[in-house]
C-alpha cells in the first residue's frame, strides 16, 4: 500500500504525531458518481457510539468550510433509503467512539482518517478514526473547553472530514499551504474558532467543478 497524501497533527504539546492519509487501496472501477456542480452527498456510516451534538457540529463545520467554494453538502445515514439516487455520492465510515469520553481513550499513533484511492485515482470512500480524533482534540482543550467538549470534538471531526472531501472533490492528493487542507495541523487548529479553506484550495475546487 502506498500513500496519496498525508495531513499530520503538529502537536503544540508533547505527544505523538497523527496523520490524515489518502491511501491507495480498494478495487478498480469505483469512482465519484455523477455530481451536480454544487451538491455532494455524504453517506455516514457509524460503526461505534457517537454523540448527536458531535455529529451535528461535524456537519455544520464541514458545510461552513466547503460552502466558500460553492459546494453544498447533503447528509444521509447509511441505509436510510437504499433505493434513493443522490448527486455526487461519497461514503464516510467512522470507527471507534465519536464522542467525548471523560476517560482518555486507548491511545495509538497512526492516521486520523484515510481517503482511498486505486491505481493513483482518488476514490469516493473515506474512513475516520474517531478515537484518534477525540484524543487529539482533548489534548488541545483546557478550562471551560470541557463544558462544550462534544461540540469541539464535532468541530475537529468536521475539519477532518472536510480535508478528506477536498481530496475527493479535487481528485488529488495535493495539499495547500494554509487553512484546513495544509499538510500539518495541530490539535488547537482542529478546535479553534475558525479554520477555513485557503484561496488556493477554493480555486482548485472551483476549477474542478467547472470541468463537470
Amino acid at each position: 500500500m502506498a500513500f496519496a497524501g498525508c495531513l499530520c497533527s503538529a502537536m503544540r504539546a508533547p505527544g505523538p504525531a497523527f496523520c490524515l492519509i489518502a491511501a491507495l487501496a480498494l478495487p478498480l472501477g469505483a469512482s465519484l458518481g455523477p455530481a451536480s456542480p454544487s451538491v455532494l452527498t455524504v453517506i455516514l456510516n457509524f460503526e461505534g457510539p457517537h454523540s448527536r451534538a458531535s455529529v451535528q457540529e461535524m456537519k455544520r463545520e464541514s458545510a461552513v468550510i466547503l460552502q466558500a467554494s460553492g459546494v453544498r453538502l447533503n447528509w444521509h445515514l447509511l441505509g436510510d433509503d437504499p433505493y434513493a439516487s443522490y448527486p455526487g455520492l461519497v461514503l464516510m465510515t467512522f470507527r471507534g467512539t465519536c464522542e467525548f469520553e471523560p476517560t482518555p481513550l486507548a491511545d495509538e499513533t497512526g492516521a486520523l482518517a484515510i481517503t482511498h484511492a486505486s491505481d493513483g485515482h482518488i476514490l469516493p470512500f473515506g474512513e475516520v478514526n474517531c478515537d484518534r480524533v477525540v484524543n487529539t482534540a482533548r489534548r488541545a482543550m483546557s478550562g471551560t473547553d470541557f463544558t462544550r467538549a462534544n461540540q469541539l470534538v464535532g468541530r475537529a471531526m468536521g475539519r477532518v472530514v472536510a480535508h478528506e472531501l477536498v481530496h475527493m472533490l479535487t481528485k488529488s492528493a495535493e495539499h495547500g499551504t494554509e487553512g484546513v487542507e495544509q499538510p500539518a495541523l495541530s490539535g488547537q487548529q482542529l478546535i479553534e474558532n475558525s479554520l477555513p479553506l485557503s484561496a488556493f484550495d477554493i480555486g482548485r475546487l472551483v476549477r474542478e467543478r467547472s470541468k463537470q
